[in-house]
């Protein structure tokens, strides 16, 4: 499984490397999720994919015995998508207003910030 992932994490940090590099202001934005979903599967893969064995310990135990999921990368997880959501939201909202304002979303036309009214 972990080979699998290794895969899908390196085919999405090359899609969103060649991304961020056009020239659309959408395509960069898209680049940059695709990045950080990347991050969040890499993180989770180096966290031990172990099915079924959670972290509890049992009842007259110290620490924890054999194999089992570290829940600290899942909880780092779970915060980055709450704050990747919340970031691909203003991106979203800034691209239209962008748009509306400039007429493009090429970034070479994007070169002032005054209005063409």
């Amino acid at each position: 499984m972990e080979v699998t992932l290794a895969f899908v994490i390196g085919g999405l940090y090359a899609a969103g490397i060649y991304l961020m590099m056009r020239r659309s202001i959408v395509k960069l934005i898209i680049g940059l999720a695709l990045l950080g979903h990347a991050a969040n599967l890499l993180i989770f893969t180096i966290g031990r994919l172990v099915r079924g064995a959670p972290p509890i310990i049992d009842h007259g135990k110290t620490h924890l015995i054999g194999q089992f999921a570290d829940p600290v990368p899942e909880a780092l997880i779970l915060t980055a998508i709450v704050i990747g959501f919340g970031v691909s939201a203003f991106a979203i909202v800034l691209i239209w207003r962008s748009h509306e304002t400039v007429g493009t979303d090429d970034l070479d036309e994007m070169r002032s910030t005054d209005s063409f009214d």
